[in-house]
């Protein structure tokens, strides 16, 4: 099987694949800060503010658990948010650039 060979320097001059990146980069990177704020907020919150994750909800269930819980389904709904989103544009941009490239 012949191995094809790519001009990756061309490529990634092309402007769709610079449009590509810089829609990646910016989405990924405003979603990793507010993860990263979100799921830092728990150990802080719990050192700096005990007193607001003791606060009941529930019965036994306190805010701390509860914040706690939540990091699974933001992690969950940014997952399939980023999935919507690459879906709608990031895959159609690849697409528009292998078609360019052929």
């Amino acid at each position: 099987m012949a191995e094809q060979t790519y001009n990756w320097s061309a490529i990634a001059k092309n402007p769709k694949f610079i449009e590509l990146h810089h829609k990646k980069t910016a989405f990924l990177f405003g979603w990793w800060i507010f993860s990263t704020i979100y799921y830092f907020l728990l150990p802080i919150g719990a050192a700096y503010a005990p007193g607001l994750f003791k606060i009941q909800i529930l019965g036994r269930i306190n805010f701390g658990y509860l914040f706690a819980l939540s990091q699974f389904f933001v992690s969950w709904g940014l997952a399939m948010y980023y999935a919507h989103v690459a879906n709608k544009d990031f895959d159609r941009l690849t697409k528009e650039l292998v078609n360019e490239l052929h």
